[in-house]
């Protein structure tokens, strides 16, 4: 069986396409799709945090999955240039899923 030749990809970026800067992203999961919410954290006071969400994007579970993949891939290339990313214990799990 051939191996389907891949297409040619253009990327073009819409009139309203925006760059932001984003350290919190939620996510809720349901059968259809997957729903992440980015937004910047704030620590207001020692025990009061904001977080400002400025951007929703549904993606399918097959799209989850592949973006989960790069991301593992070009994470393991960072580490292995700049060292391991350390992550705070206490925000590993937290979090609802809907």
């Amino acid at each position: 069986m051939a191996i389907p030749t891949q297409p040619n990809i253009k990327l073009v970026n819409t009139n309203d396409y925006r760059e932001s800067y984003s350290n919190s992203v939620q996510v809720r999961v349901n059968v259809w799709d997957f729903f992440l919410v980015f937004g910047t954290l704030q620590q207001q006071s020692e025990t009061q945090v904001e977080v400002r969400n400025f951007q929703g994007v549904y993606l399918s579970p097959q799209q989850a999955k592949a973006l989960m993949a790069i991301l593992q891939q070009n994470i393991a290339g960072y580490e292995s240039t700049f060292g391991e990313i350390k992550l705070d214990p206490r925000m590993m799990g937290q979090g609802q899923v809907q």
